[in-house]
């Protein structure tokens, strides 16, 4: 009975020790505590756990074309992914804002949100859920090109539903919209 218990502790210690290390790597380009200090870089500190999985599961599988992300999770287990982000899951979001705050922005944002019912799916405080990614707090620089994108030339395996939220969407409601979600306030984490 002791060697068993020796060995769940051994092997516990193990997996998370590479969980861990697999972290490190995730902070240094999505920053030191998963909120990103770099352009067009997204912060990943408090996405849903099961919308962390599903990312890198898609990534893994080569469903979701990312060659900056292929390499350091070609060779992730099942487990491992999991383990990942649930840690990523539990940081705490932080406001990374990359331009001066524009109220005129900020209110269109607002209503935007309000009208395309952004609110719907990624929940009232746009933190997200289950497989739906957390927007409020996220970098502004990242949003708006990943928002024109859905609407432009959505990626194979994408969520067809954002196209169509953002089909006839214009750039500026659209850089309106990313002005308001980075400046909404970060959820609590752990979703």
């Amino acid at each position: 009975m002791q060697a068993r218990r020796r060995w769940a502790v051994l092997l516990t210690a193990l997996f998370f020790g590479v969980a861990h290390g697999k972290h490190e790597q995730c902070l240094a380009c999505h920053g030191p505590d998963g909120n990103s200090l770099t352009a067009r870089i997204p912060s990943i500190a408090a996405q849903p756990r099961l919308f962390m999985e599903n990312q890198l599961v898609l990534i893994r599988e080569g469903l979701r074309p990312s060659p900056e992300m292929f390499p350091f999770v070609k060779d992730l287990t099942d487990a491992e992914i999991v383990a990942l982000a649930k840690q990523i899951s539990a940081l705490p979001a932080k406001p990374t804002q990359s331009s001066p705050e524009d109220p005129a922005l900020l209110k269109r944002g607002a209503e935007l949100g309000r009208k395309l019912r952004c609110r719907s799916c990624h929940l009232p405080d746009y933190g997200g859920q289950n497989q739906i990614p957390r927007l409020a707090a996220q970098r502004e620089d990242w949003l708006e090109p990943v928002m024109q994108e859905f609407r432009d030339k959505p990626r194979p395996g994408g969520d067809t539903l954002m196209a169509a939220v953002l089909y006839g969407v214009s750039d500026a409601d659209i850089r309106a919209l990313a002005h308001f979600l980075s400046r909404s306030s970060a959820p609590a984490p752990g979703r």
